[in-house]
């Protein structure tokens, strides 16, 4: 065949591949969806999601003894009791008497290390998100604590004034456009349909399902970062995207964010540690 008619002949190829493309875009979409979906179905099976080794170091976490008074977090109240870890995932952040104050599992947990334990909370704060070759004690327990509130439905606690004026600073977070961007939480979760390439980009700003699957799956595994995360270190990406300033970690802002997610999220079945891409 003549070098001119195979050329033809790729450049037609080439057309009516971009044809059949642009013919049905919605339809491609749509499988991509299912097949990433199927993927999700594929390895969301405790035996072979690696979020649940995490569960198992935070167990061992919650009863290892440490710090100065060398006693177990096995009598930190998250809310329902001391030591008592049922439900208690499913109802955070709420108000602690004790504290006088809001708080999300991170911030409680940290408070108990302080005040039960004794323990200086400095290398744990730094090593608040794993990476290759550093462990997190954090997302350990926060995995272990959340999976015991697996089949619970999320309740969020709004009862107290503190817990109401949380909330309320939420919602201004999430839609509060600042920075260089001049993005805000709501620029990509506050409109049904939107996508970051594959990623489906869930509307949080009001109740639904789509808000109700996603607070029900986190902590989740990552597979891109080979880690479990937590909704703080969701949130703590979510500002880097956005070119604002890094959140300190287990902040009142954090807090705030997730306890108006968590309202969006009331009646959301949990189900962690997910997998997720």
């Amino acid at each position: 065949m003549k070098r001119a008619n195979i050329s033809r002949l790729l450049a037609a190829s080439f057309v009516a591949g971009l044809a059949l493309w642009g013919a049905n875009p919605a339809s491609a979409e749509v499988d991509a969806e299912k097949e990433l979906e199927r993927y999700r179905t594929m390895i969301n099976d405790p035996m072979a999601n690696p979020g649940y080794l995490a569960v198992d170091r935070g167990e061992a976490l919650w009863a290892l003894k440490r710090g100065a008074k060398n006693v177990s977090l096995e009598q930190c109240d998250l809310g329902e009791g001391p030591g008592k870890l049922e439900a208690a995932y499913a109802r955070l952040p709420r108000y602690f008497k004790d504290a006088d104050r809001v708080m999300d599992l991170e911030q409680r947990l940290l408070w108990c290390m302080d005040k039960l334990q004794g323990l200086d909370t400095a290398d744990v704060v730094k090593r608040r998100f794993s990476r290759t070759g550093q462990t997190s004690d954090m997302e350990d327990l926060v995995a272990f604590i959340a999976n015991r509130s697996n089949g619970m439905k999320i309740e969020p606690q709004l009862q107290h004034p503190k817990e109401q004026e949380m909330a309320a600073a939420g919602e201004a977070m999430f839609f509060r456009r600042s920075s260089i961007m001049d993005f805000s939480c709501a620029t990509c979760h506050a409109e049904p349909g939107k996508r970051i390439r594959l990623q489906a980009l869930p509307a949080l700003h009001e109740a639904g399902e789509a808000a109700r699957q996603t607070m029900g799956s986190w902590p989740t595994y990552r597979v891109s970062q080979s880690a479990v995360r937590t909704m703080q270190h969701r949130l703590w990406d979510c500002y880097r995207q956005m070119r604002m300033p890094i959140p300190e970690y287990a902040s009142d802002g954090v807090t705030a964010l997730t306890m108006y997610l968590a309202k969006s999220a009331a009646g959301a079945e949990i189900n962690v540690p997910s997998i997720k891409r």
